[in-house]
């Protein structure tokens, strides 16, 4: 299928509440170049206790990408707590989201212009296609104010 010039399938229909432009989600997602996962939000941290965490990804459906950049803290080996920058997404992430219900699991591959473009980002190298798998965790109910 295709949105927004970007070419997907959906490996697992979820069975869910959709995505919709302006819903608050939690992804996991996975960048993969020439087979290795480069960028993944399943990059688990360790934690005091040899325990490891892998946070879900939190951002708006259909927003400007890179304006939700909050900072995870994480308890360090010392007993400190530490911010640590969540991995960052590419654009195409924010657009391809739509539609996708809670539980579904979508692959899209990307080009350069809807990834990382010019700069590259880990092992993807400056523009790059690449194959990005996002799994939709939860639609956040809107915030009232």
């Amino acid at each position: 299928m295709w949105t927004d010039g970007l070419k997907y399938y959906d490996l697992v229909e979820g069975k869910g509440p959709v995505a919709e432009k302006g819903s608050t989600v939690q992804v996991h997602f996975d960048c993969l170049y020439r087979g290795i996962t480069a960028v993944s939000s399943r990059e688990s941290k360790l934690l005091a206790g040899n325990r490891s965490i892998a946070q879900p990804y939190t951002f708006q459906v259909g927003a400007v990408p890179g304006k939700e950049r909050k900072r995870e803290f994480v308890d360090n080996p010392n007993g400190l707590f530490s911010a640590q920058a969540a991995p960052k997404p590419p654009k195409a992430m924010y657009v391809v989201t739509e539609g996708m219900r809670v539980g579904g699991k979508r692959t899209v591959i990307v080009p350069p212009e809807a990834g990382y473009g010019p700069k590259g980002m880990n092992e993807i190298p400056p523009g790059a296609e690449f194959e990005l798998n996002i799994e939709l965790l939860e639609v956040l109910p809107p915030e009232d104010k």
